[in-house]
């Protein structure tokens, strides 16, 4: 089956690029062009581009090499060093004396057919450079799940790696200037060191690269040339989660609020959950609400409503490790419960309202006592009163003065006026009648 398919990919192929007068769009449907390049590139470095003509799906049509097609190159400001083709592929060599971004294009045509429409186009943009081209390569015989995280305690291995497919630095010489963001700066001829940071947190490591390399010319003789180029890399360190320790009062009464300071001896950033359970047990993942820490304290609140024994189980990791620690509190009942303070104020309450009450009938019984003592006197001294002689000038009691009233009058109504007073003292008792 697969014999049979291959020469009939190949006499499609090879009548598309023998018709010039083939519909455009159909060869256009049937072929792709892929390019690759082994750029960025330094000015002055020869760089590789190729050109490679595969079938629309996914290159499962074998495509014989007798098959040949010819490979249009636009490819300036560079300058072209070398060409090789072949039947279905196209690799140029180019080298980049202006630094910026160049852009390539190729198409593919019929073999005998340069005018024709092409079967496929392609381009891409290539990065030329003054300085050297390369990267940092940092490595570390743990493996941890975050991106660019390493740990503290640990060495670490930092390379350059530097890009020079063509070999063209093959006989410069390089000076490898290193700064590792704590403080710490380095002078090396190797393009690898090793490094060990003691403490946790985000470092920056800087690296200077000078190339030196010597050229003659015919025209300046021999001299020197140089290449220089600066690489950075961020690295977070981190400490392993070696405890927890737990600052905070194990007797508490109920209806108390406690606060327990909780201190990671690890770095940060960390996910921490606690639970609050009778005995201290192990907590598995999702037995407790995770809650993020920024740094390496975290303060825990809690309200005790009943009284017993309780263990706050505590769990914390930081992405490289986690642990786990156990916190155990006595809960008494409180001396002062929330229902004593009822009975304090119902009964001052009951002492306000009886004090009230009480004025209330003070006052009504003083006011009845003075309306009682007024008409027994007005009442006594209208019955008791002689009757005045014919001819005498008549007088009522209220309306007269004392001169005019008569003597056993005047003497029962001082008697009253001693032993009855208008107005009660405050410490006497009301007066009471029966009737």
């Amino acid at each position: 089956m697969a014999r049979a398919a291959c020469p009939r990919a190949g006499r499609l192929l090879w009548l598309a690029c023998l018709l010039p007068f083939a519909p455009a769009a159909g060869a256009a449907g049937a072929y792709e062009l892929h390019l690759t390049s082994d750029g960025p590139a330094t000015t002055g470095t020869e760089v590789s581009i190729t050109a490679s003509l595969v079938a629309k799906d996914n290159g499962s049509l074998h495509l014989p090499p007798s098959t040949r097609c010819r490979f249009h190159w636009v490819h300036a400001p560079l300058l072209l060093t070398g060409r090789v083709d072949e039947a279905l592929s196209s690799t140029v060599r180019a080298v980049g004396t202006v630094p910026g971004d160049v852009p390539v294009s190729v198409w593919v045509t019929a073999a005998r057919c340069g005018m024709c429409r092409p079967l496929a186009r392609s381009f891409l943009v290539l990065p030329v450079t003054e300085f050297l081209v390369g990267k940092l390569d940092i490595t570390q015989n743990t493996s941890l799940p975050q991106r660019d995280s390493y740990l503290t305690g640990t060495p670490l291995k930092i390379s350059f790696l530097l890009h020079d497919p063509s070999n063209f630095f093959k006989a410069a010489s390089f000076l490898y200037s290193w700064d590792f963001g704590d403080g710490v700066q380095l002078l090396t001829v190797d393009s690898m060191v090793y490094y060990n940071y003691s403490a946790a947190g985000t470092f920056r490591v800087k690296l200077e690269v000078v190339a030196e390399w010597a050229q003659e010319s015919p025209e300046a003789g021999r001299g020197t040339l140089q290449k220089t180029g600066t690489f950075n890399a961020v690295l977070r360190l981190q400490e392993t989660l070696q405890g927890i320790q737990v600052s905070g009062p194990s007797l508490i009464q109920t209806f108390q609020t406690m606060t327990v300071t909780l201190k990671f001896l690890g770095s940060g950033p960390l996910t921490t959950c606690w639970r609050l359970t009778p005995e201290c047990l192990p907590l598995d993942a999702g037995e407790c609400h995770p809650q993020p820490v920024t740094g390496t304290a975290y303060n825990l609140s809690h309200t005790f409503r009943a009284a017993g024994e309780y263990c706050f189980s505590i769990r914390a990791e930081n992405g490289v490790s986690k642990s786990q620690h156990y916190h155990r509190v006595q809960v008494w009942p409180s001396s002062t419960q929330p229902a004593a303070f009822a009975f304090p104020c119902a009964t001052l309450l009951t002492m306000t309202l009886a004090f009230v009450v009480y004025l209330s009938v003070r006052s009504s019984a003083r006011d009845k006592d003075l309306v009682e003592v007024a008409d027994f006197d007005f009442s006594l001294l209208s019955d008791k009163s002689p009757e005045p002689a014919p001819g005498a000038r008549r007088c009522c009691g209220p309306c007269c003065g004392r001169p005019m009233l008569d003597a056993p009058a005047a003497e029962y109504l001082e008697v009253v006026r001693e032993t009855q007073g208008l107005l009660s003292p405050l410490a006497k008792a009301a007066r009471t009648y029966t009737v």
